[in-house]
């Protein structure tokens, strides 16, 4: 346990963020498997629509340091190829 005031203070921090980043990964993780769903039932315009979303809950996850923002841009560019090729059959 912590001693002193500010070890206290940080403590109770590091609890209410790891709460916060749990929740943000929880639904990214949801949300990316609505998109693996929609592009492996090969519906276009479902799988489109979730993946904007997931773009906008990845930049946020990434711009608040919850995940690591070159696997927020891995995840976006292996979807987005997903996609493009659902497009082209």
């Amino acid at each position: 346990m912590p001693n002193t005031a500010s070890a206290k203070k940080r403590m109770r921090q590091d609890s209410v963020r790891r709460l916060r980043n749990r929740a943000t990964k929880s639904t990214l993780r949801s949300q990316l498997k609505k998109v693996r769903a929609a592009i492996a039932d090969k519906k276009l315009d479902e799988s489109q629509a979730e993946f904007k979303t997931l773009v906008k809950k990845l930049d946020r996850a990434a711009t608040a340091n919850v995940i690591h923002a070159n696997a927020a841009a891995r995840t976006k560019s292996r979807l987005s190829a997903a996609i493009k090729a659902l497009k082209t059959k």
